[in-house]
């Protein structure tokens, strides 16, 4: 434990700050401060000691350099049970500071400003404040440090109840916090500086990678009722699920939010109205068209039965007539949107237990990592943004594909890299008839997506998120009445494969770009 007789403040969030000096002035606590901080504090009225006049030095290099001297940190440092340093400080009259109140240049808001330059971001990196944070952390024993504003309040009933005393266990929790924020400082800059190297195409990916991510809230349960779970944003980005709002219904599950973030994969990037219905992260249906309402009523006629229960994306404002068609499709767990007419607000609130989430999808964020957890590691890519020309397609059938067919290939092959492998999409159009996803083996998905389309399988578009590896595919759209097939190729089988499709006037393309999802 440690009485508290000299504190060091020096802040960018000033909030609550003169209330918390004032308390430490009536305990006859010693206040040292630096800059626009020390005028504030005097302008309220407190006697404080200027980090200049206290080190003999002067703040230099536009403040830059202030804190960065052996009376600081030699007072910050020194053990205060050991002979040889109290020696040497008394030497060099070197000062014991309890207290360290500070917290760090904002970074993380400037660097979100529209158009912030990187000397205006470099300039908002803060050297003093971590190191005076680190060296009072580490010497926890002997002094307090406070990064955390919120905690101004229990900090300072601890001094009052205690007589200007801080118990240990405060000291360590208090050190804790400090090496985590400054941990998460330094990562978010880490981030911020590694995505300006790749948008100079200067390196791939990272050799460390270090994200930080801060709890948003807790969750009921995990993916079922004996996990513990919550929900976090990371550290410097509050762009995607971290920005939807909830308007409506009880508080989301684990599992809503993963279906939440399926449901915005598929929506990113279509032109038209969409909609989109999601079931255990795989789609039972997804359609385009000039209306928003008939775009989601085909999503969902698609696959009714998988349907019930499942989550409904739209990109555009739900209006009236889509939030009657939602009304009226049965039980759906979720709606995600850019937003909610009044009258498609009202009709859908009606529903007690649906759960209606508001998000721009301009704020769902491009580019950046896709990371998976495995036992002792993390495996790390990028994200799958590769995006197909018509200009791409390789016609290696003798029938060659209508316009048409060509639309409906794209908008199929637009979707496939979002659905579990083995995946089989069947398309007519801007709209999928037919799903087949996360299988074994490539011909269960085709028997799959056929058997969901049923016979509104003829004349659709066959889309594989790999090559075709056998005829029996083939043979199987053919027997549906499928006219056409997009695939990946480059199987050892392409030959017979293709072969197998000239046979029965079947169009066949290949792209050379494989979409697994694992």
């Amino acid at each position: 434990m440690i009485k508290v007789k000299r504190v060091l403040i020096s802040v960018s969030d000033k909030k609550g700050i003169v209330a918390f000096a004032q308390g430490l002035n009536a305990l006859g606590v010693e206040i040292v401060s630096t800059g626009g901080t020390a005028q504030q504090l005097r302008e309220s009225g407190l006697s404080v000691i200027e980090v200049g006049d206290y080190t003999g030095f002067p703040e230099m290099l536009d403040g830059r350099v202030k804190t960065l001297h052996p009376k600081i940190h030699g007072g910050l440092l020194a053990l205060r049970d050991k002979e040889e340093h109290m020696a040497q400080i008394a030497k060099h009259g070197i000062g014991l500071i309890d207290m360290v109140v500070v917290n760090l240049y904002p970074f993380e808001s400037v660097t979100k400003k529209k158009n912030v330059t990187l000397n205006e971001a470099i300039e908002n990196i803060d050297i003093g404040g971590p190191s005076m944070l680190r060296s009072a952390a580490k010497n926890y024993r002997s002094v307090a440090v406070l990064c955390n504003p919120a905690r101004y309040d229990e900090i300072l009933g601890e001094l009052k109840q205690n007589t200007g005393i801080l118990p240990d266990r405060v000291l360590f929790g208090l050190s804790v916090e400090a090496f985590r924020h400054t941990a998460r400082y330094d990562s978010i800059i880490a981030e911020y500086l590694s995505r300006k190297l790749q948008a100079d195409d200067l390196m791939g990916l990272p050799r460390d990678y270090l994200p930080q991510y801060t709890k948003l809230q807790d969750l009921r349960y995990g993916e079922n009722p004996h996990q513990k779970a919550a929900f976090f944003r990371e550290a410097g980005d509050e762009t995607g699920l971290a920005r939807m709002r909830q308007l409506h219904g009880k508080e989301l599950s684990f599992n809503n939010i993963l279906d939440l973030n399926a449901a915005v994969d598929f929506l990113s990037g279509l032109p038209q109205p969409a909609a989109v219905v999601i079931k255990h992260n795989n789609p039972t249906g997804v359609a385009m068209d000039s209306f928003l309402c008939k775009a989601f009523k085909a999503a969902w006629k698609a696959d009714p039965i998988s349907a019930f229960g499942g989550i409904i994306g739209l990109n555009r404002v739900v209006d009236e007539a889509t939030a009657q068609g939602i009304s009226k499709a049965g039980f759906v767990e979720c709606v995600i949107a850019p937003g909610y007419d009044p009258r498609g607000l009202e009709i859908l609130t009606q529903k007690k237990n649906i759960r209606l989430l508001e998000l721009d999808l301009a704020l769902v964020k491009q580019g950046g990592y896709d990371f998976k957890r495995v036992h002792g590691g993390l495996l790390l890519q990028e994200r799958d943004e590769r995006v197909l020309s018509e200009n791409e397609l390789q016609v290696v059938s003798k029938k060659k594909p209508t316009e048409f067919q060509i639309k409906a290939m794209l908008f199929g092959w637009s979707l496939v890299k979002h659905v579990k492998s083995n995946a089989i999409v069947l398309v007519k159009g801007t709209q999928t008839i037919g799903i087949g996803c996360g299988q074994t083996s490539r011909v269960e998905s085709v028997k799959i997506a056929i058997e969901k389309a049923g016979k509104s399988a003829r004349g659709a578009v066959l889309v594989s998120d790999a090559f075709i590896p056998k005829i029996d595919n083939i043979t199987l759209a053919v027997k549906a009445g499928i006219k056409a097939v997009i695939q990946t190729g480059g199987s050892i089988e392409d030959e017979n494969v293709i072969k197998a499709a000239d046979k029965a006037g079947l169009v066949m393309v290949m792209t050379g770009v494989r979409h697994f999802k694992h």
